[in-house]
């Protein structure tokens, strides 16, 4: 059995009259995050990470920011449809790991149901699932209030 192990980043600034969606989750906030889908910077980082260990290159090739279908597109969509392409290469999600760097809002108290949403998009169960939030401690466009960035883990196996 092989086992491999992706890294994924992302990055938004926020903008008015956007959602803030986390993890497949709306969260009450000022502003969302900008992009061509819902922006879901936590989705998108969890998605590179699985494609980056499968081997399969990142988000912008699977889901060109471009294309007209994928705009304003659930980011949990996406990643059930990431889930399903590395299946195809005998690839499966065993855990994955995810800390959302923000300012603001405070998340600790979304953090069970974004796990869950998590989960249920890759088909594990919740413990399966890490998410976690720090802030930057007012340093940087973060500290700013002006984006929200997501780093997250992947491990896989062979199926």
């Amino acid at each position: 059995m092989a086992t491999r192990t992706g890294i994924g980043v992302d990055v938004h600034p926020l903008a008015e009259n956007r959602a803030l969606v986390l993890g497949g989750v709306k969260i009450p906030h000022t502003h969302g995050l900008a992009g061509h889908s819902d922006g879901d910077v936590l989705v998108h980082a969890i998605i590179d990470a699985i494609l980056g260990a499968a081997g399969l290159g990142d988000i912008g090739t699977h889901f060109p920011p471009g294309d007209e279908q994928y705009r304003g597109i659930d980011s949990t969509i996406l990643l059930t449809r990431t889930v399903e392409i590395i299946a195809e290469e005998n690839w499966r999600v065993q855990y994955v790991d995810a800390t959302i760097l923000a300012e603001r809002p405070k998340l600790h108290s979304y953090n069970s149901e974004i796990r869950a949403t998590l989960a249920r998009s890759m088909r594990l169960s919740d413990g399966l699932v890490s998410v976690k939030a720090t802030t930057t401690d007012g340093l940087g466009f973060m500290g700013r209030g002006e984006g929200i960035a997501c780093m997250a883990v992947a491990t896989l196996d062979d199926s």
